[in-house]
Parts: structure tokens; C-alpha cells; sequence
């Protein structure tokens, strides 16, 4: 009788031990599926993360949206990959040149991702983006 409790007890732990093991396993892999049924979109309408380094080698502008400033060996420093949310849509790679941009950028997000759209619209057309007039930084 001594054994059979003894077994059952330590089934028993078992059980506890792989359900709390297995728990936290089952709870990512749920996460990481609901990340996979909404992926960004990048401006040519191809699923991939919006910060991946293809959305960002997919971005239209050689320049800040904001400033008109080269993102890439900028006066500003490496440029900042902000990703705008919005309710009900996908999240936007939007690539600025500096943090003052990022809240320029946001006081009108709808003018500057239209400028960005049509930029990805001449790009997919094989012509030259429209880039942003360099306005310097005096806003920020």
C-alpha cells in the first residue's frame, strides 16, 4: 500500500512540474501567433515587421520627411526608425532624422505619410521619389 501512494505522489508531482514547465511555453508560442496574424506592411503592400532590416532597406526617402535632411551620414547622427500605430491599421516604419522630427512628425502624421506613400508610389513606377525640401531643424 506504502507504494502505491508513494507513486501516486510522485505522478502526481510530475504532473504539477510539466504543467508549470509547459505554461509558460503554451502562453509565448500564443503570443508570437498573434504577432503573425497581423503583420506590418511595408509601402509596396509585402507582409514583413515594420522594423525589420528589409522594411527599412524598402523605405522610399533618402531623406527626413520632416527636415528634408539625409537620413543616412546625416549632420543629425544615425537616423531614427519610428514605427507609427495607429488603430486599426498597420503599423508604419516612418525613418527620421532626429528625436525633434519624431515630434514634428506627429503633430501632422497624415500629410507626411501621404508624402511617404507617394514617394513608395514613384519608387514602384521606377521614378525618382519626391524628397522633402531641406527645412533645417528650426521647429525643434
Amino acid at each position: 500500500m506504502r507504494t502505491s501512494l508513494t507513486s501516486r505522489t510522485g505522478l502526481a508531482g510530475l504532473l504539477i512540474a510539466l504543467i508549470a514547465v509547459a505554461t509558460p511555453a503554451f502562453a509565448h508560442e500564443a503570443h508570437n501567433k498573434e504577432k503573425e496574424k497581423a503583420p506590418a506592411q511595408d509601402h509596396a503592400g509585402m507582409n514583413m515587421p515594420v522594423d525589420s532590416a528589409a522594411a527599412v532597406a524598402a523605405y522610399p526617402l533618402a531623406n527626413c520627411v520632416v527636415s528634408g535632411d539625409k537620413l543616412e551620414d546625416g549632420d543629425m547622427g544615425p537616423p531614427i526608425n519610428h514605427v507609427y500605430k495607429q488603430d486599426g491599421k498597420p503599423d508604419r516604419l516612418v525613418r527620421l532624422c532626429c528625436k525633434g522630427c519624431v515630434k514634428d512628425f506627429n503633430k501632422n502624421p497624415e500629410k507626411l505619410l501621404k508624402m511617404i506613400d507617394d514617394a513608395a508610389a514613384a519608387k514602384a513606377k521606377g521614378q525618382k521619389p519626391v524628397e522633402a525640401a531641406p527645412s533645417g531643424h528650426s521647429g525643434h
